[in-house]
C-alpha cells in the first residue's frame, strides 16, 4: 500500500503545482491588464476626488461605504476609458516607435481582452454610480462619453489636451455632486485647477511625439505650435492651476497644511521644467509620472491633514 500513498502524494503535489501555476498565470494577466491601462496613473485623478471628499467631510458625514463607492467609480471609469483609448489607438501605437511595445501592438493583450476590460469596467462604474444614488446614475453615461471622447479628439483638434483635463476634472466635481446632490460653483476652482494641471502635463507628454503626430496627421499642441512654444504654454497652464488651487484653499478655508502642500505641489511642477531644460525632451517620460503623481498625492495628504486638525 506504500506505493498507493506515493502515487497519491505525487498527484497531490501536481495538483498544488497546477493551482500555483494557475494563480501565477492569473496574477501575470492582471499585471498585464494593469499595465495596459496604466493602472498606477489613477494617482492623477483619485487624490483630487478624495480631496473633495475630505473637505466636504468637515460639514457632512461621509460613510466608509460611500467613500469606497466613490473610489470604485473613479478607478473603474478611468480604467474603462484607458482600455478604450488603447483599442482605438492600437494602429497608431503600432506605427509609433515610442509606443510599439505597448500590450496590444505587442500581442500580449488581445483586442477581445481589451474590449472585455473596457466593458466590464464601464459596467462596474455604472453599478457603483447607481449604488450611490439615482442622481449619479443618470449622469454616469455622459461621463463615460466624455472620457471616451479624448481618444477621438486628437484626430480632429489640438484641444484634445483640454478634453482630457476636463475628463479628470470630473473626479472632484463628481464627488461634490455625489455627496451633496447639488449643482454649485463651489467645486469649480478645484475642477478648473485639475483641468489646467492635466492639460499642461499632457502637452508636455505629447512633446515626445511631435514629429510622429505631424507626419500622421494627429492634432496636438506641440505638433501645431512647436516644442518651445508648447512648453511655455504648458508652464502657463500649470501657473494657472496653482492659482486656482490657491482659490480653492481660500474658498474652503483651508489652513497651514494645505498651503505647505500647495508649495510642495508647485515645486514639483516647476522641477519638471528644470529637468527638461537640463536634460531635454527625452526625460519627459521619466519625470511625467513620478513628479505629477507625487504632487497630487502630497496635496491630498495636506488637505487630509488640514481636515483632521480643523
Amino acid at each position: 500500500m506504500q506505493w498507493v500513498s506515493s502515487i497519491r502524494s505525487v498527484g497531490a503535489g501536481r495538483s498544488r503545482r497546477s493551482k500555483f501555476r494557475g494563480s501565477m498565470n492569473l496574477s501575470a494577466r492582471i499585471a498585464t491588464w494593469g499595465s495596459l491601462v496604466k493602472f498606477s496613473h489613477s494617482v492623477f485623478a483619485l487624490p483630487f476626488a478624495l480631496m473633495m471628499a475630505a473637505v466636504l467631510s468637515r460639514s457632512m458625514q461621509v460613510s466608509p461605504t460611500l467613500l469606497v463607492l466613490l473610489i470604485v467609480c473613479v478607478v473603474a471609469a478611468r480604467t474603462s476609458a484607458m482600455a478604450f483609448n488603447r483599442i482605438i489607438d492600437c494602429e497608431i501605437d503600432r506605427r509609433n516607435p515610442r509606443t510599439s511595445g505597448r500590450e496590444i501592438p505587442k500581442g500580449t493583450v488581445s483586442m477581445r481582452e481589451a474590449w472585455l476590460l473596457a466593458v466590464a469596467s464601464a459596467v462596474v462604474f455604472l453599478a457603483a454610480a447607481g449604488l450611490i444614488g439615482r442622481h449619479c446614475l443618470v449622469l454616469a453615461p455622459a461621463v463615460l462619453m466624455l472620457l471616451f471622447g479624448y481618444s477621438l479628439m486628437k484626430r480632429v483638434s489640438a484641444s484634445c489636451h483640454f478634453v482630457l483635463g476636463l475628463a479628470l476634472a470630473c473626479a472632484p466635481g463628481g464627488v461634490w455632486y455625489a455627496l451633496t446632490g447639488e449643482w454649485s460653483a463651489k467645486p469649480l476652482p478645484l475642477m478648473a485647477a485639475v483641468l489646467c494641471w492635466v492639460a499642461g502635463f499632457d502637452i508636455l507628454y505629447s512633446c515626445q511625439d511631435r514629429d510622429f503626430d505631424r507626419s500622421s496627421g494627429l492634432r496636438s499642441v506641440p505638433a501645431k505650435i512647436g516644442l518651445r512654444a508648447a512648453i511655455v504654454f504648458a508652464a502657463a497652464l500649470h501657473a494657472c492651476s496653482i492659482g486656482l488651487l490657491a482659490l480653492f484653499g481660500l474658498s474652503f478655508g483651508l489652513g497651514a497644511f494645505f498651503w505647505i502642500g500647495l508649495s510642495a505641489f508647485s515645486m514639483l511642477l516647476a522641477s519638471q521644467y528644470l529637468a527638461i531644460s537640463a536634460r531635454g525632451i527625452p526625460c519627459i517620460d521619466q519625470v511625467f509620472f513620478t513628479r505629477n503623481g507625487l504632487a497630487s498625492v502630497l496635496l491630498f495628504l495636506a488637505v487630509l491633514a488640514d481636515t483632521l486638525v480643523s
